[in-house]
């Protein structure tokens, strides 16, 4: 069974940097990882996902977070990492890291970790 915990939230300035990790056991067969987050009062939005089936790391960014988000997946599958440039205020929310899906820009991820908190201040 997958397991996944996340790690690296926290407050920062609006123009400043985060980065995010999962650590991620038992992906050997999985082939979609992403990360995802919900803003308070709102419901839990994509935002990078990587499919790493025949040996591609193929990426797909919300609109949003493009040119300034960055997921990565270390080679021994078992860290995946959200390098968040550029943050704003509207990047604040609960981050969360998902695997393994029947579509990696999918909502039905079967495995959460358990969030990490990122607030950017204004």
């Amino acid at each position: 069974q997958v397991q996944l915990v996340e790690s690296g939230g926290g407050s920062v300035q609006a123009g400043g940097s985060l980065r995010l990790s999962c650590v991620a056991s038992n992906t050997y067969q999985i082939y979609c990882m992403g990360w995802f987050r919900q803003a308070p009062g709102k419901e839990r939005e994509r935002v990078a996902t990587m499919y790493t089936g025949n040996g591609l790391r193929q990426t797909r960014y919300a609109d949003s977070v493009k040119d300034r988000f960055t997921i990565t997946l270390t080679n021994d599958r078992t860290t995946l990492y959200l390098q968040m440039d550029s943050l704003r205020p509207d990047d604040t929310g609960i981050y969360y890291c998902g695997a393994d899906a029947p579509r990696c820009w999918g909502d039905n991820y079967n495995c959460w970790g358990q969030g990490t908190q990122v607030f950017v201040s204004s």
